[in-house]
């Protein structure tokens, strides 16, 4: 496995590289509006097709649009201002600078020409002019750069700031079925690289971009006034290459596509394989997973080989075809200048002012496809911040602390995953009365699990209503009611990296630090806690990996029961502990049960043997119930779990 990592950079780099030079040469120096549609349609496809999320795609209504940026733009309007500004005159300096050369070129040449020999002063005030302008040209181009990189440097970087607090926020506000049906992954990946990508290209695309198109109005400008003949033949030549990167281009565009498609099957492969190293390895099927990469990897290889060598053919003939319009350039110049319709100073004026055209229309090339990245980024970003808030975290009604009871009722709930086509639940009637503890006993995957995860409001029924003090759940604010109202404790508890303190107080921020120790007290943790050297301060590692199974899970009761809950649900809580730490897991729980509606999913019967009411769920109904005695004495499905388990 470590040859594995060591080769995925090397290739990802090449596969990186491959791509980076397709988008350079995308249309040949000169063919960005002639293949922009065709491009753009292409990519934006091979996007959809790539990407791991495909249930929510950009559109007109909440993909990239100029409306929608100018939201961000707009609070730093003067940064912006300044920015463009200075990168006019910057493209206007430029300009200026062969103009001057050529100035200075003719005054050389004047003196070669007379053979006149002169000290320094003399020729200091022959030069003295050009010179000066010369170097006052390039002082103000250096200048106006810099300004110009600063000023939108400073917009772009407030611009993805505020980006990525709207994208999380909207993230943040939705519902736990839209996560299932997207990666972590590619939702990280859009908060940070896509947002990157945007930034950077937009950086590009306003500093050099209008650098680049004031400099080509200005060059064309200049070049028709030193010689009309002249920058009609470069025309001729510029028509030409434009033909030759239209053709070329399209067939690379297509190469590139499936480029694209065999390095990401390889990298989607290689990341899962290392993510789930564990159940590679209890399987010792390393093996198998080095023969299916490599054999990715050989056909990413050799697409981005045939990719190379396309761009390779594309590189030669534009080189080739750029050096002919520059040969042909100086030949039409010099048949001018014997005739007497140019001098030396202008014919040197238009050789630098044709380099740098040349330079200015390749960057327009590369500020299209610029362009084009930087909407496709803009889409997967904006596409997120359009999205609508979840209806399980809309605001709502709240029932005040002291009215609140605890009363649930589950009335003909039905519900059905969105990654699923069976349904879960149907029909499914239930009621957990006020201050009494309830369990829901069955083999897996008859829906407990799914009772709890609707009674915290994590999802919504499709059929049916559940109601709390007779009240709808949907029409109760779910922030509120997770917040305040429900303690949820499951088998394997997340703590998030930080210390003691801020996991226990992650479930009341405003709880003081007695408020901290009185939880961890009746979580049966405060013991445990204060044997650390660091106490309350110590640090729980990513995922609480510092602590035990047993100590984590008493941390989460103490996050629980902080806020003081008036419905606990306890969903496998001590399942995966050993008997020990279940033992002192269940006396922290039981300590906390008075006063409060528990709902306790179990597999384990011996924890559920006190609650005043046992269910035995079975294919998503309630086939059974009564005390654990009263059950027992029936010896129906519940003895014979019971039976199952000894």
């Amino acid at each position: 496995m470590n040859q594995i990592r060591n080769r995925l950079p090397q290739f990802t780099k090449n596969a990186d590289f491959c791509q980076t030079k397709y988008n350079r040469l995308l249309i040949g120096s000169f063919s960005c509006s002639v293949g922009y549609i065709y491009t753009r349609r292409n990519v934006t496809t091979l996007t959809a097709k790539t990407r791991l999320t495909p249930q929510v795609n950009a559109t007109k209504e909440n993909g990239f649009s100029w409306s929608k940026l100018w939201q961000y733009l707009k609070k730093n309007w003067f940064s912006l201002c300044v920015g463009v500004g200075c990168a006019m005159l910057a493209a206007f300096f430029n300009v200026q600078i062969p103009i001057s050369l050529g100035e200075i070129t003719g005054v050389l040449a004047e003196i070669i020409k007379t053979e006149r020999r002169m000290n320094i002063n003399e020729y200091w005030n022959l030069i003295k002019d050009p010179a000066l302008k010369f170097c006052a040209m390039v002082g103000a181009q250096s200048l106006s750069s810099a300004l110009t990189i600063a000023a939108i440097a400073n917009v772009g970087e407030s611009m993805s700031s505020e980006m990525k607090k709207d994208l999380f926020r909207s993230l943040q506000s939705q519902d736990l079925t839209f996560f299932e049906m997207h990666t972590s992954g590619d939702l990280i990946k859009r908060i940070n690289d896509d947002i990157q990508e945007f930034k950077s290209d937009f950086k590009k695309l306003v500093s050099q971009g209008i650098k680049s198109s004031s400099q080509t109005i200005g060059v064309v400008a200049v070049l028709y006034k030193i010689s009309p003949q002249l920058t009609i033949s470069l025309g001729a030549g510029v028509a030409s290459l434009v033909g030759i990167g239209t053709v070329i281009g399209r067939a690379l565009r297509k190469r590139s596509k499936d480029n694209h498609a065999k390095v990401a099957e390889a990298q989607r492969y290689s990341a899962e394989t290392i993510n789930n190293q564990r159940t590679v390895r209890s399987f010792s099927n390393e093996d198998l997973h080095i023969q299916k990469y490599s054999e990715l990897v050989s056909s990413s290889e050799k697409s981005s080989k045939e990719l190379a060598y396309g761009i390779a053919t594309f590189q030669g003939l534009t080189n080739a075809a750029l050096n002919s319009i520059v040969g042909g350039t100086v030949l039409a110049g010099g048949l001018l200048l014997g005739g007497g319709h140019l001098n030396s100073s202008d014919l040197m004026s238009f050789l630098g002012a044709t380099q740098m055209l040349q330079k200015s229309l390749a960057t327009l090339s590369q500020m299209m496809t610029v362009y084009i990245k930087m909407t496709i980024s803009g889409d997967r970003v904006f596409e997120h911040i359009s999205l609508a808030q979840g209806e399980t975290v809309q605001s709502g009604t709240k029932i005040p602390r002291w009215k609140m009871l605890g009363d649930v009722i589950f009335h003909n709930v039905g519900f059905t995953y969105s990654t699923r086509d069976t349904p879960v639940l149907g029909d499914f009637n239930l009621r957990l009365q006020r201050n009494q503890t309830a369990a829901l006993v069955g083999t897996s995957g008859n829906g407990k699990s799914t009772i709890a995860a609707l009674l915290a409001r994590l999802y919504d029924p499709n059929e049916g209503s559940i109601y709390l003090d007779g009240v709808n759940l949907k029409n109760l604010d779910a922030k509120w009611l997770r917040n305040e109202m429900i303690g949820y404790i499951g088998q394997e508890p997340v703590l998030f990296s930080g210390s003691i303190m801020d996991n226990i107080r992650y479930g009341n921020p405003n709880a003081t630090f007695d408020d901290v120790i009185d939880a961890a007290k009746r979580a049966n943790a405060h013991d445990f806690i204060l044997s650390f050297p660091d106490g309350y301060d110590s640090r729980v590692g990513e995922r609480g990996a510092a602590l035990s199974g047993g100590q984590k899970q008493r941390i989460a009761i103490a996050r629980a029961i902080i806020k003081n809950p008036q419905i606990l649900i306890l969903d496998e809580a001590t399942s995966a502990l050993d008997t020990e730490s279940e033992r002192v897991v269940q006396d922290a729980l039981e300590a906390n049960f008075d006063d409060r509606t528990v709902l306790i999913i179990a597999h384990r019967l011996s924890t559920i043997e006190k609650a005043r009411i046992i269910h035995v769920i079975e294919n998503g109904k309630i086939i059974e119930s009564g005390s654990h005695e009263d059950l027992n004495k029936k010896k129906g499905a519940y003895f014979n779990l019971q039976k199952k388990k000894e």
